[in-house]
């Protein structure tokens, strides 16, 4: 039986790039703005209990940049490494399907 995600003449090597962009894209955006919110909470206490004017900017620069980026190469490096395990090995099974299809 075929896989939903799987064409009839194997797997497709073009589909890599697009599906790592997409995921490293996804973790980056989500860690930006988890990154940003938890900033946002942190100055907003300090600059409570200091008496001050909260500087936001903090907040953008010092957390959530820092937060997206280390997530995203994170995030890159490892859909790099799984997508091309998962390309293999359905290139592997397609190939035994193909020579099992041959043999009988």
């Amino acid at each position: 039986m075929i896989s939903a995600s799987m064409s009839p003449q194997g797997p497709r090597w073009y589909s890599i790039p697009v599906r790592v962009l997409l995921l490293t894209l996804i973790a980056t955006l989500l860690s930006f703005a988890v990154g940003l919110l938890l900033g946002i909470l942190g100055v907003v206490l300090a600059a409570t209990f200091r008496g001050v004017h909260p500087d936001l900017r903090f907040a953008y620069r010092d957390v959530a940049a820092p937060a997206g980026l280390a997530m995203g190469t994170i995030a890159l490096v490892s859909s790099t490494f799984v997508e091309l395990r998962h390309y293999r090995r359905e290139r592997m099974l397609s190939h035994i399907e193909h020579q099992i299809g041959r043999a009988s």
